[in-house]
């Protein structure tokens, strides 16, 4: 047997007036909602042109397939590279994360990216993948 208890917590005052900001931000304008698919649509049409594999839909959270056995050591190492050699965080997942064999690197664009950061993320992963393969 055990004691019922109740636990409560309020939301912090700093979270709610970040929270009303974002609501007047996104019903007030859809420019940042217009760039963020602009972004997210010239990602795909650029990684599909050089060969990559990608999970396929139109959000701007864009899986970077890499399957097989080997597909956990190049996400991997592909990431590593990207970041040591230009600058480009993104962040590789393997099993358990993901089913054994569905390695992957997510990139998560937002609006405040440019078309040149689009671009330059582009030719991170080109240049990554020609060092690891």
């Amino acid at each position: 047997r055990s004691r019922p208890y109740l636990f409560s917590n309020s939301v912090a005052p700093a979270v709610v007036a970040g929270s009303l900001k974002a609501l007047e931000l996104v019903s007030t304008s859809s420019q940042a909602r217009e760039t963020l698919q602009r972004n997210a649509s010239l990602f795909r049409t650029l990684m599909s042109e050089a060969g990559f594999d990608l999970l396929p839909g139109s959000h701007p959270i864009i899986p970077v397939m890499f399957p097989g056995e080997d597909g956990a050591r190049t996400a991997a190492a592909v990431a590593d590279h990207m970041l040591a050699d230009s600058g480009v965080y993104v962040i590789a997942f393997s099993f358990p994360v993901v089913p054994k064999g569905r390695a992957r690197i997510r990139v998560q664009l937002s609006a405040a990216h440019s078309e040149d950061d689009v671009r330059q993320c582009v030719d991170a992963f080109v240049s990554a993948r020609a060092v690891v393969a």
